[in-house]
């Protein structure tokens, strides 16, 4: 073989690695990026609750925000894997509706603006209105950093869903996010849990028992009357199971009946 084809092959294979070092590189620069975006982002399946993607002025900050993404409310990837889409328009964008959900630990009702939140109410109602609610628990008590109790998922586990997303709504209700990224989402407040990814919203939702800070990335929907504030309240000075403080709740809740009604 003639030196200048030698030549030419090393040539070639030499540029070849240099592309696979290249690829190889980019995959692992990639793959930190997820690691570091899911760690910042994680919410249980308030679905979990939510993502946290907060600002990295100092150590310190850091470690809080990371402490508050792994309590945060969000479902599985799964709960966003839009199948279907969601429900045709039947409500009065103009009107609000009662949420009603008799559960196991006494009745818990909450008001929704449709004008404000036409999409997420609208899909409540055509949930509630086929039963998708009724026999389903309450999965998940957060009682550190985050105040919430979060509900909605048929599976139990966080990783459930309707089978279809509905987009964002009402986000800037809570007024602008701090120096930390975070607005305040007062006790009462009732918001729908997400990935952390725009738009990913299904049937999972959270009731917040103590204000709790979160990014306003979660469709603030509804509000809980006073007597239902204390329901929640009591589920969740009573604790996660097992003593930790995130998991569970140690008075389970289930949805035995769920209705939307206009008012």
């Amino acid at each position: 073989m003639s030196s200048s084809e030698q030549r030419r092959r090393q040539l070639a294979r030499e540029k070849f690695e240099r592309q696979q070092k290249r690829r190889e590189e980019a995959r692992r620069r990639t793959k930190r990026i997820t690691a570091i975006v899911a760690a910042s982002v994680a919410v249980v399946a308030v679905v979990g609750v939510s993502a946290f993607v907060l600002s990295d002025k100092d150590d310190d900050k850091d470690k809080k925000t990371e402490a508050a993404a792994s309590q945060s409310p969000e479902p599985t990837p799964s709960e966003t894997e839009s199948k279907a889409p969601e429900p045709p328009m039947t409500i009065d964008k103009k009107a609000t509706y009662t949420m009603s959900l008799g559960t196991s630990q006494g009745d818990i009702a909450f008001a929704m603006d449709a004008s404000k939140t036409p999409h997420t109410t609208n899909s409540f109602k055509a949930l509630a209105d086929k039963g998708f609610f009724d026999g389903t628990k309450c999965h998940r008590l957060t009682t550190q950093n985050i105040y919430v109790l979060q509900c909605g998922d048929p599976k139990g586990d966080g990783t459930g869903g309707p089978g279809y997303n509905i987009p964002d709504e009402n986000l800037t209700a809570l007024g602008k996010a701090g120096d930390d990224g975070a607005v305040t989402f007062p006790a009462g407040t009732v918001a729908m849990a997400n990935t952390g990814q725009p738009d990913s919203g299904g049937s999972q939702f959270f009731l917040v028992y103590k204000d709790t800070k979160l990014p306003p990335t979660y469709t603030p929907f509804g509000k809980l009357d006073k007597d239902s504030l204390k329901v929640v309240e009591t589920v969740g000075a009573a604790g996660v199971e097992g003593g930790a403080g995130d998991g569970a709740p140690k008075k389970a809740v289930e949805i035995k009946k769920a209705a939307v009604e206009k008012d």
